[in-house]
């Protein structure tokens, strides 16, 4: 049973060589990003907008292979990112969160 454990904690969950969480806030903040870029040049520009799904494609990859190398060297930067956004939700000060 302590092996279960601590090969759970020592192997975070992936997606392509990236810790969950950080694959999924990587789509959602490229996502976002793209969405406002999109919307704001359809506004400035109406039909004839040239911004593609394909750099928004380009981009999540490239970061994503990014966060695979880094996350390579410490596979536990998931669960510390993690853990910082819940720190930053509660609003406790960084000098407590050391």
């Amino acid at each position: 049973m302590k092996q279960q454990v601590f090969k759970a904690l020592a192997n975070p969950s992936r997606i392509f060589y990236v810790p969950y969480s950080l694959a999924v806030i990587n789509f959602a903040v490229q996502f976002i990003i793209f969405i406002i870029i999109f919307v704001a040049d359809l506004i400035i520009h109406g039909t004839d907008s040239q911004v593609s799904p394909l750099f928004f494609l380009i981009s999540v990859i490239i970061v994503h292979s990014i966060l695979a190398v880094y996350s390579k060297r410490d596979p536990q930067i998931g669960q510390i990112i993690t853990a910082r956004i819940q720190l930053m939700k509660k609003k406790i000060p960084n000098r407590l969160a050391a």
